[in-house]
């Protein structure tokens, strides 16, 4: 016991945390990854040899303390091992999103000063070749897939494996170094960076110690009781905060399975498969599965169909209560359990979800018919609120304190307050150190006694002590009748609708709201084919008059629900109308995790939002596009402009 205790203390790195684990869970599996249709397994002790090995051909490489080495390439165990080898060479690991175009990789690769890069495969590399001549810091690239890598010049690029083998070969002239750099890493030692996914201007390189990692992760296992038995999907962009806390921080704490789906494509079939019992996703993920399984029952056969709604009426009804464990009449609940045998259960199991015992959604605010019908499937999903510089965690819904409307309480560590102008701020162990290379922007985000400015404007429930974000606090503002504009809390309710995949509402100084409308090809192409609608392209479908109509009827059902609400209910739509195009990262409309740019979306349609609030009932418009393979081109089209219906409003009681 004693030894254990001391090891606990010890663990003041990630690889001190794996050494750790080769001690106490070394036959158990660490890692698991499909390739080719097998899963592949790797325990604790054979992973913590391949990092050792690849540590080793780093430093045959020349990777000195401090170096940046920057990984890109989707979710592999050899690229979270790299993360680790890196640290343990004393240098900094920078994972990068996969699907960012070259121009993006270009301005972080320069701004860390990366001199080596490890890259998942060709089209990775083709990138960073791409841009070598902008970036001079670049010395060493390493590629994970071999496939299509023959015939490039080599002089400065090796396979990963054959990294590897280097280190594994020469390990007595390296062993005794890797020991003394490993030794020299402490609480403060920089564990990763990350960087932000710039929302409002270039990313910032978020600097964050083994201190912030750790603390975070011990903390937020002790919460929901996280043990060495969860397994976890890894499918989340490595360069992302959420994914490195779950897959490298909490993993590495607690000794739970990482598992690597094959790719994209057989991520759902993946989820099956490893059924994880520990689950995040951001709102998109969950909104995405909810429109298959609506375009699903929509084609089911009409007795199917009646089933799936009349026990769904009463999962929402009583399913969140029953998870609560809160008192639920005899008839109701033998009623559920019917249910659980026929819809929920296989729904649960087609989902992947059957095993969830935890599962989290953050990122941004999910809509809270989303939400409540995950729970209402017997699903225990929680919010949480964070982000890349509080080392993901700020708040947390306990168990039985789960509710729609709140981000929960704040996590163990975390000190949370709201300033005079309604915006939140905390300060925590799991603060970041700095905004690398940026000295300006660190001061104005953390003040000198630690409390760091989110930018979301929220406000603590009375009572409950729960947590409400508003919205960003920047998008938070008034109409001109004075009025509140929150337009985050409108294409939340919007977004619930399987038809819309996204909405951008506008209303700020203007005297009524008004929206962009996105509609989710795949679940309007499905309706469409049943209503025997044809089509050419998602422009074609997005002007189609009855598609109008449709998403019509949406905006006026969330007119109607929004002017229940006295603080908010002058954030109804007005008008309306249908995007030509879906707005995409590579059009810089939005983040890589799927944020709106609103700026640039404003600035880019400033024709469209005139024409909005003018009284026209069409818009021509031009829009620059950028294609899979980088080119550039123009998409033409005249919007129709629609007019909602808006309910009468509930006014405040004070008033």
């Amino acid at each position: 016991m004693a030894d254990a205790v001391a090891a606990e203390g010890s663990a003041h790195s990630i690889p001190a945390l794996l050494a750790r684990n080769v001690q106490r869970y070394g036959g158990y599996p660490a890692y698991r990854e499909k390739e080719f249709g097998i899963w592949q397994s790797w325990t604790w002790a054979q992973a913590s040899e391949e990092i050792r090995a690849m540590a080793m051909g780093f430093l045959s490489l020349g990777v000195n303390r401090g170096d940046h080495i920057a990984i890109i390439g989707r979710n592999r165990p050899a690229h979270y091992w790299a993360m680790v080898a890196a640290q343990m060479c004393g240098a900094v690991p920078v994972p990068l999103y996969q699907d960012a175009v070259a121009e993006e990789m270009a301005y972080v690769l320069g701004h860390c000063g990366a001199r080596f890069v490890v890259c998942g495969d060709q089209e990775q590399v083709d990138k960073v070749v791409e841009i070598e001549d902008q970036i001079h810091s670049i010395q060493h690239v390493m590629y994970t897939d071999k496939r299509g890598m023959r015939k490039y010049d080599h002089s400065r690029m090796n396979a990963l494996g054959d990294v590897v083998a280097e280190g594994r070969a020469g390990h007595y002239r390296y062993e005794e170094e890797l020991n003394r750099r490993i030794a020299e890493l402490t609480y403060d030692s920089t564990c990763v960076m990350l960087y932000t996914s710039g929302t409002t201007g270039k990313p910032k390189g978020v600097v964050l110690s083994n201190r912030n990692i750790i603390e975070t992760a011990k903390n937020s296992c002790a919460f929901d009781k996280l043990t060495r038995n969860e397994e976890v999907l890894a499918y989340l962009p490595m360069a992302w905060v959420g994914d490195f806390i779950f897959s490298v921080g909490q993993a590495y704490w607690a000794g739970f399975t990482v598992n690597c789906p094959e790719n994209a494509s057989t991520m759902m079939t993946d989820l099956r498969e490893i059924g994880p019992t520990y689950f995040f996703a951001p709102p998109r993920v969950f909104e995405g599965q909810l429109t298959n399984v609506m375009i699903r029952m929509e084609d089911a056969g009409k007795f199917k169909k009646w089933l799936f709604d009349r026990y769904m009426a009463l999962a929402r009804k009583v399913g969140p209560a029953i998870l609560d464990g809160k008192p639920v009449s005899g008839a109701e609940r033998l009623g559920y359990a019917l249910g659980n045998l026929f819809i929920y259960g296989p729904l649960k199991n087609t989902l992947g979800f059957t095993n969830i015992r935890v599962g989290y959604t953050a990122g941004e605010a999910i809509g809270p018919e989303i939400f409540d019908f995950y729970r209402s499937l017997g699903i225990n999903l929680k919010q949480l609120y964070g982000q890349t510089e509080a080392s993901v965690f700020i708040t947390q819904q306990p168990d039985g304190e789960v509710r729609s409307d709140t981000v929960g309480v704040p996590s163990p560590g975390v000190e949370v307050k709201i300033g005079d102008n309604g915006e939140v701020f905390y300060r925590s162990p799991g603060t970041f150190v700095e905004y690398y290379n940026n000295p300006d922007s660190t001061a104005s985000t953390k003040d000198p006694e630690g409390w760091v400015a989110t930018g979301d404007a929220g406000f603590f429930e009375e009572g409950s002590g729960h947590l409400r974000i508003i919205d960003r606090a920047k998008d938070v503002g008034k109409m001109a009748d004075g009025r509140l504009f929150a337009p985050k809390y409108v294409e939340n309710k919007l977004k619930f609708y399987p038809n819309i995949l996204e909405a951008v509402v506008f209303g700020a100084g203007k005297d009524r709201c008004t929206a962009f409308i996105n509609i989710d090809l795949n679940a309007v192409g499905n309706w469409a084919e049943r209503n025997n609608i044809a089509y050419a392209s998602y422009q074609e479908l997005a002007g189609h008059p009855k598609v109008y109509e449709m998403i019509k009827s949406h905006v006026n059902e969330v007119n109607a629900s929004v002017a229940l609400d006295p603080m908010l209910s002058g954030c109804q739509i007005h008008r309306f109308l249908i995007l030509h195009k879906e707005l995409d990262a590579d059009d810089g409309e939005m983040t890589r995790t799927r944020k709106v740019r609103r700026n640039i979306v404003a600035e880019k349609f400033a024709d469209l939002i005139e024409a909005l609030y003018d009284g026209r009932t069409s818009v021509y418009t031009e829009t620059e596009v950028t294609y899979e393979d980088g080119r550039k081109g123009a998409i033409k089209a005249t919007l129709s402009i629609a007019d909602a219906d808006v309910a009468p409003e509930q006014r405040m009681a004070a008033e």
